[in-house]
């Protein structure tokens, strides 16, 4: 075929060079490169304890009888359409989620001092507040928890921040918070820093702050002017309880910060690949508010335009309607229940092996996911030998154990603990 005067046969194109030549090829993300090979595994045993999703006794996904209900409604509600919706959200979702957040009856946003954007997920909303702060305070300078969820330092880097730095949070000899290497770090920190914060929960240790600590890192934060953004995607997962699991974020929101909080609903709705998030913006004056939500929309417009809207109307839809708002919290308090339970179980097996080492931590943490303390040899023996499939930093899902292979688990985790370093 002639093209431009030349001849080409086929597979010429094939041997051009090309103008991205010299891009190299990223490393698999690890959860789901896991989850892959955990696919393709045909070992009857094996067991999938990296997805960052909830699992039924049976090690199925879980629908919420509540998101089941009201998909049928809004399938069969015609006078809704495929519009775009407004470009900072759903104002009804947007509304409700604050309010679940904050409180009821919450003054900051009935003053005006407290107003929210719809985002894409929880991963999109921290976008929108590390790129805000970036761009129009000209923030430089990122903390994050040593260890964090994987995807935050990322965000950070695509967000243009020039310092992404960790402060202490695991001790790993005693399996718990690191408060006194927190507190130095954070103090250490140059004033202004942004600092990122688990609310609940927290990715990958689920070990959290208790009041008393979250006291004494609000002091510092005060002291230093640090800018808090808080990252909540587990309020009602973590612990059963709506109410319990804000008490953090408002026990910030309450010292009288200006702040970002970063909401999620993929985990308390079951709502994974509708990436349905809110980013709450709290200032000290309506007016002020009012003119960074007109920058924000701004920010949104050129990021992704306009958000899809089949999740925040579930989301808005049982927030707004009491008895859709009680089933929705009783689907909640049974994921965090059965994942309570296993919790025990796994713990009562590790003890009944007599298992090396103290594992009293797995039923201290809360949430969703367990930082076991496994070196990375013993995690990949754990893959190798044993078809139990775990991120390489030792964390777990929870909700990945049930009843048919938590002994399993226990005696492989017994194993690798024994025989390898």
């Amino acid at each position: 075929r002639r093209v431009h005067g030349a001849h080409f046969r086929r597979g010429d194109f094939n041997k051009m060079s090309s103008v991205f030549e010299k891009v190299v090829a990223a490393p698999p993300i690890e959860v789901f490169a896991l989850t892959e090979r955990f696919v393709k595994d045909t070992d009857a045993n094996k067991v999938n304890l990296g997805v960052g999703a909830y699992r039924t006794e049976e090690g199925k996904p879980w629908v919420l009888p509540v998101v089941r209900k009201v998909e049928k409604d809004l399938a069969a509600d015609e006078s809704l359409n495929k519009e775009y919706i407004p470009v900072c959200g759903l104002a009804s979702f947007c509304e409700a989620a604050t309010r679940l957040l904050l409180g009821a009856n919450d003054k900051g946003v009935s003053d005006g001092r407290v107003s929210s954007v719809q985002a894409l997920g929880g991963t999109g909303a921290v976008y929108l507040a590390l790129q805000f702060l970036r761009i129009h305070l000209g923030k430089s300078n990122l903390y994050v928890s040593r260890p964090t969820w994987g995807n935050h330092k990322s965000i950070g880097k695509l967000a243009q921040y020039t310092s992404i730095n960790e402060y202490r949070y695991w001790d790993a000899a005693k399996r718990c918070v690191d408060m006194a290497g927190m507190l130095e770090d954070l103090k250490a920190a140059p004033c202004g820093s942004v600092i990122l914060l688990h609310a609940v929960a927290h990715n990958p240790t689920g070990m959290d702050l208790s009041a008393e600590q979250w006291d004494k890192v609000i002091a510092v934060l005060k002291e230093r002017n640090h800018f808090p953004v808080m990252d909540i995607a587990y309020q009602g997962f973590a612990s059963g309880d709506l109410e319990r699991d804000a008490l953090a974020v408002r026990k910030v929101y309450q010292s009288g910060f200006e702040m970002f909080i970063c909401q999620s609903f993929s985990k308390n709705f079951g709502l994974y690949n509708e990436r349905v998030g809110n980013l709450v913006m709290v200032t000290n004056s309506a007016e002020v508010t009012a003119r960074l939500k007109t920058q924000m929309t701004m920010l949104v417009r050129t990021t992704w335009s306009n958000p899809p809207s089949q999740g925040c109307r579930i989301v808005s839809r049982v927030l707004n309607d009491t008895q859709l708002f009680d089933q929705w919290r009783g689907n909640v308090k049974t994921m965090a229940e059965r994942i309570q339970l296993m919790r025990k179980l796994l713990f009562d097996e590790l003890k009944t092996l007599a298992t090396p080492g103290t594992w009293n931590h797995i039923i201290e943490q809360i949430g969703m996911f367990c930082y076991t303390g496994l070196s990375p040899t013993q995690c990949k023996s754990l893959i190798d030998d044993d078809h139990i499939y775990l991120l390489m930093e030792g964390r777990i899902n929870m909700c990945g154990i049930n009843r048919n292979n938590v002994k399993y688990v226990a005696k492989a985790m017994d194993r690798v603990v024994r025989n390898v370093k």
